[in-house]
């Protein structure tokens, strides 16, 4: 397994480094409105962008996969939980929706351990609306193909390089719009 290192030094788990992102989904510096407030973050998901807003008319742009058609996340949102290689359990919707992609979750209270295989990656950043979960996430992924494809159950996928990346720039209280 290689690693890769990402924003501040973190070295992170890449099973599948070999796997070459298209130069637009990497992570680059671009122009954005003015009227974006520096330390937001806005996603675009029919283009496959998330923008952090990191200065007046200036935001680093990430590409992403979404939720597929009928699953995805629309607008604000606040991350108010932050974690480094979360463990995973999926909703109760999903398990009805694919009994067969989750058998091993069903009728038991298993939880997928944190780690280089868990499908939320090295880092989850945890949406919420007005106090409460909305179990969406921006979170990485096991599968990087899956960027700049609406193919997950709802959540925003990134590499692991690049969600931890944004990890490291973002605090607890960071607004997110998805339009």
């Amino acid at each position: 397994m290689a690693t890769a290192s990402a924003g501040a030094g973190i070295a992170v788990a890449s099973p599948a480094l070999a796997f070459e992102v298209a130069p637009r989904y990497r992570p680059q510096p671009v122009r954005v409105k003015n009227d974006l407030a520096p330390g937001q973050i806005l996603i675009l998901p029919r283009a496959h962008f998330l923008y952090f807003v990191d200065q007046p008319g200036q935001a680093i742009r990430y590409g992403v996969g979404v939720g597929r058609a009928g699953l995805e996340f629309t607008g604000d949102a606040v991350i108010e939980v932050k974690k480094e290689w979360p463990t995973w359990r999926p909703t109760n919707e999903m398990i009805e929706r694919d009994p067969g992609a989750y058998r091993r979750f069903k009728d038991n209270d298993y939880v997928q351990p944190g780690g280089p295989e868990n499908p939320l990656g090295a880092r989850a950043l945890y949406l919420f609306q007005n106090g409460r979960d909305t179990f969406y996430r921006i979170h990485g992924t096991t599968e990087p193909q899956s960027i700049g494809r609406s193919v997950s159950n709802g959540c925003i996928r990134m590499l692991n390089e690049h969600v931890t990346d944004l990890y490291e720039r973002v605090p607890i209280g960071t607004p997110v719009t998805v339009l």
